[in-house]
């Protein structure tokens, strides 16, 4: 199992729009073949900031069958207007 973690920070007063856009992008990547659990998480004390935390079976699954597809064009399409830059992006194994 990979964990992703995303960190997002969003156009300050516009978070509120972000969370409606990924409730629909949500649906795109749940459907992602190895994508086995997503979570989207708020900073309390930086409201514009958010961190997105996806289980995938592997790796590749990541790459694969999703980050090389459509779908990513299309939920990117749908988040993407929102970001204050470019998400920072790691993955990460349990010990």
């Amino acid at each position: 199992m990979v964990l992703e973690v995303a960190l997002i920070d969003v156009i300050p007063g516009r978070e509120d729009e972000f969370a409606a856009a990924y409730g629909k992008a949500r649906e795109i990547l749940a459907d992602v073949e190895g994508c086995r659990s997503i979570r989207m998480t708020r900073g309390v004390e930086s409201p514009s900031r958010f961190v997105l935390l996806v289980e995938w079976d592997s790796l590749d699954a990541h790459l694969d069958n999703f980050r090389a597809t459509e779908r990513f064009t299309t939920w990117r399409g749908l988040i993407g207007p929102y970001f204050d830059g470019a998400p920072r992006v790691e993955h990460f194994e349990d010990l």
